[in-house]
């Protein structure tokens, strides 16, 4: 398949996914949610991390709001029940480790798109805007399902009423994203991460992902026996006995993802 609003590539097992309309900070439209979500489909066959992140100075503004012309024309719940569901359920669903590398601002469903990743990664200049508010919506895309449980009711409440910038040094000391890098060595720290993920047993990130996802609406009772029966996948997996053999060898593990 060909893109022409993101580019899609595959090199030492990470597919990486870059927004690719820089002209208009990455805005979201019509075609993008497709190409993305047609990328996010092949990715798990083709690799084994995927890193999402933007051309040229920002990651993503948002929804395109030159996508319509009237904003009456919009029929909103049409395009995020279609276009943005689909796409978010696939970052969420996807059974590879996911990486948002944030190299530039990120507003409003597109600071949503990048928290749908297992992890997020800023670059020091990036920011984050629930800029919904300005123009009378309320956070979509996901938002008013990730902040709260990221940073607290508190916090995500006031970026969602205020729509202020939230720099990426407060979005990692709120627990809003995992890490930031200086703006120079962004590059090399996604890198390094993917890399890091690439290497590592593939199943039972899958099982985590799986497991810490499920506490959100489990009893202690009903996540223990979760933990029990994702660990028994996992200790019949080829990479638990290579891990095993390692550290009794004292060599570093050579996991399969199998």
């Amino acid at each position: 398949m060909t893109y022409d609003a993101i580019t899609y590539s595959v090199t030492q097992d990470i597919a990486t996914i870059t927004l690719n309309r820089p002209d208009v900070m990455n805005g979201l439209n019509t075609q993008m949610r497709a190409e993305i979500l047609a990328a996010l489909t092949r990715a798990p066959n083709e690799a084994r991390v995927l890193i999402l992140t933007g051309a040229g100075r920002g990651f993503c503004s948002g929804q395109d709001l030159g996508d319509r012309v009237h904003a009456s024309d919009v029929d909103l719940e049409r395009t995020l029940r279609e276009e943005y569901e689909p796409m978010l359920r696939a970052i969420y669903d996807c059974p590879i480790p996911t990486i948002s590398a944030v190299n530039g601002p990120a507003a409003g469903a597109g600071a949503n798109l990048a928290l749908a990743a297992d992890v997020v990664i800023a670059a020091q200049s990036a920011v984050f805007i629930q800029a919904f508010a300005r123009i009378g919506l309320i956070p979509d895309a996901g938002g008013t399902y990730w902040l709260p449980r990221q940073m607290g009711a508190a916090k995500a409440m006031g970026a969602a009423l205020f729509a202020e910038k939230i720099s990426a040094e407060q979005a990692e000391r709120w627990g809003m994203i995992w890490e930031v890098a200086a703006d120079d060595e962004f590059p090399e720290v996604v890198k390094s991460r993917a890399l890091h993920l690439a290497q590592g047993p593939t199943q039972a990130y899958r099982l985590i992902k799986q497991a810490i996802r499920g506490s959100y609406d489990n009893t202690l009772d009903v996540q223990l026996d979760l933990e029990a029966q994702l660990q028994g996948e996992a200790g019949k997996t080829r990479d638990f006995i290579e891990g095993v053999m390692a550290f009794t060898e004292k060599r570093p593990a050579k996991y399969e993802g199998r």
